[in-house]
């Protein structure tokens, strides 16, 4: 038997990626992002909030909009 990951470390199926990409594509509808690293950032934020437990599309806005 492997000890289990922790759930930072697991990687998305494609079901969860698209749940992260829309919620990626509703915040910067709203609020665009000039830089590739303000890009960056919100990507990781959605994608480390999502691991950690966040996973309703609308929370996820709610919480980094």
């Amino acid at each position: 038997m492997t000890p289990l990951q922790p759930v930072s470390r697991c990687a998305l199926n494609n079901a969860e990626l698209a749940l992260c990409q829309r919620v990626y594509d509703r915040i910067i509808s709203a609020r665009p992002l000039v830089s590739n690293a303000e890009r960056e950032d919100l990507a990781s934020m959605i994608i480390r909030s999502y691991q950690h437990g966040v996973m309703d599309e609308d929370a996820l806005v709610r919480l980094l909009s």
